[in-house]
C-alpha cells in the first residue's frame, strides 16, 4: 500500500483491493446501504458459484434490456449493469437456481452455445466499455502505452495489451484506428472504471489527446455464428464478403435506418462482427436482426454461454487469466507485443521475459471426470500443489469441463496433472493449444 501511495504502483497485483473495481453507480448512499445490508446477512449463507446479488440492481440498462426479458434473459449484473446471463424457453421460469454441480440454467446456455457454434447467435454486449481518443497526439501516446503496432492504416482494429514497467499486463482491450488522430477503445464491463483511470493518469496532458467515454452512447450487438454473414447480408446493402471485409477491420455500414460501425472480431471464435450503434438505434437493430435471423436458425444468447465459449478459445479475462503480475509471453499473448515497433512502456522487460523465455505458461486442462470447477482450484503434479485454476466452467463442444491455469515452464510437457475440487483430485489432461478451431480459421471464413 505503501508504494501504491508514494510511487502510483503497489508492485504487484492487488485487484482485489482496487477502488476501480466499482464504478460510479457505487458511491451513491442508497447503492451502498443497500448492498452493505445484503453483504452482512448473507455473511454466514452459503455462496453458490455464480450467485448473483440481488441489491443495487436495475439501475443501467441497455435499449435491448425490455425486448430481451420478453425473450426470457435471465438478467446477471456487472458493473451495474444488467446483462442477460441466459434464456429461459417458454414454460421454464426465467430464475437462477445456483449449485454447486449443475444449475438450472446448464442445458439452456448449452442449447445457447450450440447454437452459436453451428448457426448464429445474437449477444448483447453493450456492457462493454467503449473509449474515444483523439487529437493529434493520439497515435503517438498509444503507441507508447500499447504493446502491439496500433499505427495502422484506419479500419484496422489492434487485440493489444497495456504493460507496465515489469512487463505486467495492466489492460487487454481492443483498439481500431477511426481515422488517423481519432481510435476507438474497446474492453471489458468489470474493468471499464479501471481502464478509464488508467488511461487518464497515462494519456498526455497537454491538450494534444482527449479521451471521451462513448459507452452511454452506444448499444453493441455481437452477431457471432458461421451463418453470421449469412444473416447480416439481409440486412445490409454493405459488401461483407471475407475479401472485401476481412478479419479485424472496421467500417461504417448502414442496417435498416441506422448508421453502424461493424467490427469484424469475435470473443467466442467464430465468423462474426460487433455492430457499434448508437443508443437510439439498437433496438431497431435487434428486432431486424431477429427477424431476418428466424429462417436461420438464430438464438439469443447470453453470458454463460459467452464464458463456455471463449474458455474452449482459451480467450484470457483480465482479472482472472492476466493481471498486473502476468506478462504477455506466459498467457500465450506473445504475438501481441512488437518489440520492433519503437519504445514503449515495458518494452525493455519484455525483451528480457522473451530472450530468456517466460517462467511460467497459461495451458488448457480437461477434466476426465464430471466434477464441476469453476476457478480457483489448486493444480498437482506428481502429487504436489503447483498452482492454482485461473478460470474454469464447461465446454459444451467438447463437452468436458475446462480449466485455463499456469504451469512452471519446466513442468509444460508434463502429463500427470490433477485438479483438485471439492477434496476430489480429478485427472486432468494438459492442452497447450486452444481446444477449438486451434488454428482460427473459423474467425476468418
Amino acid at each position: 500500500m505503501a508504494e501504491w501511495i508514494a510511487h502510483d504502483d503497489p508492485g504487484m497485483d492487488l485487484w482485489p483491493f482496487d477502488i476501480r473495481r466499482f464504478g460510479r453507480h457505487a458511491a451513491g448512499t442508497r447503492y451502498l446501504h443497500e448492498r452493505a445490508v445484503e453483504s452482512y446477512g448473507r455473511y454466514y449463507s452459503i455462496h453458490w458459484p455464480g450467485e448473483e446479488m440481488r441489491s443495487g440492481r436495475g439501475a443501467r440498462r441497455s435499449p435491448l434490456y425490455g425486448l430481451l426479458k420478453e425473450h426470457g434473459a435471465v438478467f446477471g449484473s456487472r458493473a451495474g449493469w444488467e446483462r442477460a446471463n441466459w434464456f429461459a424457453p417458454n414454460g421454464i421460469a426465467a430464475v437462477e437456481q445456483p449449485s454447486f454441480t449443475k444449475p438450472n440454467w446448464f442445458e439452456h446456455a448449452g442449447n445457447e452455445h450450440r447454437g452459436t457454434r453451428d448457426r448464429v447467435a445474437l449477444f448483447d454486449l453493450s456492457s462493454f466499455a467503449q473509449f474515444v481518443v483523439q487529437g493529434p497526439g493520439a497515435c503517438k501516446a498509444l503507441q507508447w502505452l500499447a504493446t502491439n503496432n496500433v499505427d495502422r492504416a484506419p479500419g484496422w482494429i489492434v487485440y493489444t495489451q497495456l504493460c507496465n514497467s515489469r512487463g505486467g499486463i495492466e489492460a487487454d482491450l481492443a483498439i481500431t484506428r477511426l481515422a488517423e488522430d481519432r481510435f476507438y477503445i474497446t474492453t471489458g464491463s468489470a474493468v471499464s472504471a479501471r481502464d478509464w483511470e488508467y488511461l487518464s493518469r497515462h494519456l498526455p496532458n497537454d491538450g494534444s489527446v482527449t479521451l471521451t467515454d462513448m459507452t452511454a452512447a452506444r448499444c453493441v450487438i455481437g452477431v457471432w455464428g458461421p451463418r453470421a454473414r449469412e444473416l447480416l447480408q439481409q440486412v445490409t446493402h454493405a459488401d461483407l464478403s471475407n475479401a472485401a471485409f476481412p478479419f479485424l477491420r472496421a467500417r461504417e455500414i448502414a442496417i435498416g435506418y441506422a448508421p453502424v460501425l461493424a467490427l469484424r472480431v469475435s470473443y467466442v471464435g467464430e465468423l462474426g462482427w460487433e455492430l457499434h450503434i448508437p443508443t437510439e438505434y439498437g433496438a431497431h437493430v435487434y428486432e431486424l436482426l431477429w427477424q431476418a435471423g428466424q429462417a436461420l436458425g438464430a438464438v439469443n444468447a447470453g453470458y454463460r454461454a459467452l464464458e463456455s465459449l471463449r474458455l474452449e478459445k482459451r480467450f484470457v479475462y483480465w482479472g482472472a487469466d492476466v493481471n498486473s503480475d502476468t506478462n504477455p509471453y506466459e498467457a500465450g499473448l506473445g504475438f501481441c507485443v512488437a518489440l520492433d515497433k519503437g519504445d514503449f512502456v515495458g518494452r525493455e522487460a519484455l525483451a528480457r521475459i522473451k530472450t530468456s523465455g517466460p517462467r511460467q505458461k497459461l495451458v488448457s486442462f480437461t477434466l476426465e471426470a464430471g466434477t464441476a470447477v469453476f476457478g480457483g482450484e489448486a493444480i498437482l503434479h506428481a502429487g504436489k500443489t503447483i498452482g492454482v485454476t485461473t478460470s474454469a466452467g464447461y465446454g459444451y463442444t467438447v463437452g468436458k469441463y475446462i480449466a485455463l491455469g499456469y504451469l512452471p515452464t519446466d513442468l509444460s510437457n508434463e502429463h500427470d496433472f490433477e485438479i483438485e475440487a471439492f477434496c476430489e483430485r480429478i485427472p486432468a489432461c494438459c492442452h497447450h493449444k486452444c481446444l477449438y478451431d486451434s488454428n482460427g480459421e473459423r474467425l476468418r471464413s
